[in-house]
């Protein structure tokens, strides 16, 4: 069994509470697994850790787009059956991943607000809390100096993500995230496109990916990191995709896990935050492997 997580890449250095929350997402997932839950449970536990924490760019902690709102994206998908969920835009619920979980139980993969709302409610998934006075001024302050967006964009993109394989090496992946600070109301990154952000198949791999999510939804980020294992090694099927996000000007951090072995960790930005657990240690820092 083995589970890895991520809480985004960026030229920001993670702070020590960031890699600690890491750690404990980390053993509330690995526990899951332990007592017999599939990955895909796994995942979902430890990105909604993440999520509660305020501390990320998701769930809790989401930037404020544009208009003053948090709308958030997530999805997950499990690696036996291909089946995945995914909700974009979701407004006023405290953690996107549980509602992308909803719907992969569904006939639908992906919806938006208003269907992945209702299915929210319909569940009782705990509401998002409303956003603080000083959230709102920042917003005002962003409005007024598009230079200062454009630093905040380049910064850190702490998008929260997850890969595990289970004791029956069943894989899954899932993603998180609050888009970027005073983004369009309207955008979507990668983190909730199935193959971009979020891939996984039990015979090629799991994936989350984080960074530039249009330069991601480009070349199909995690998909075509599981395309790339059937020719090569992890690591260098990593490394080639991660390469080609940079050479169109683009930024990625990328988690692979293989159908056996040991999860591959690389990114092309100065810091990741990043951790992993297994039976026989974990680990967690804040930058690993850089292209």
């Amino acid at each position: 069994m083995l589970l890895a997580i991520h809480g985004g890449a960026g030229d920001r250095r993670p702070s020590k509470k960031h890699i600690e929350t890491i750690r404990k997402a980390l053993h509330v997932g690995f526990a899951r697994m332990q007592e017999g839950c599939d990955a895909l449970t796994a995942v979902i536990e430890a990105i909604a850790v993440l999520e509660d924490s305020a501390l990320f760019n998701a769930g809790a902690g989401a930037v404020l787009q544009l208009d003053g709102i948090r709308r958030l994206d997530a999805s997950v998908m499990e690696g036996f059956g291909l089946k995945a969920g995914s909700v974009i835009g979701l407004e006023g619920i405290r953690n996107p991943i549980r509602a992308a979980r909803l719907v992969l139980d569904l006939p639908h993969v992906m919806l938006t607000n208003i269907g992945a709302r209702r299915i929210a409610d319909a569940n009782h998934l705990a509401p998002l809390g409303p956003s603080s006075e000083d959230e709102i001024a920042r917003i005002d302050k962003i409005k007024r100096s598009n230079r200062e967006e454009v630093k905040l964009y380049g910064q850190y993109f702490s998008t929260v993500g997850a890969v595990a394989r289970d004791r029956d090496g069943n894989l899954a992946a899932g993603a998180s995230t609050g888009g970027i600070r005073a983004m369009l109301p309207g955008r979507v990154g990668d983190t909730p496109i199935i193959g971009a952000g979020t891939y996984a198949d039990n015979k090629l791999g799991a994936v989350t990916c984080t960074g530039t999510g249009e330069h991601i939804i480009r070349i199909g980020l995690a998909k075509e990191i599981c395309m790339n294992i059937r020719n090569e090694s992890p690591g260098k099927a990593v490394q080639r995709s991660l390469k080609r996000i940079v050479s169109i000007g683009g930024m990625a951090g990328v988690i692979f896990l293989p159908a056996k072995g040991s999860a591959v960790i690389l990114h092309s930005t100065k810091y990741m935050a990043y951790g992993h657990i297994d039976n026989r240690k974990i680990v967690s820092n804040y930058a690993f492997n850089k292209v």
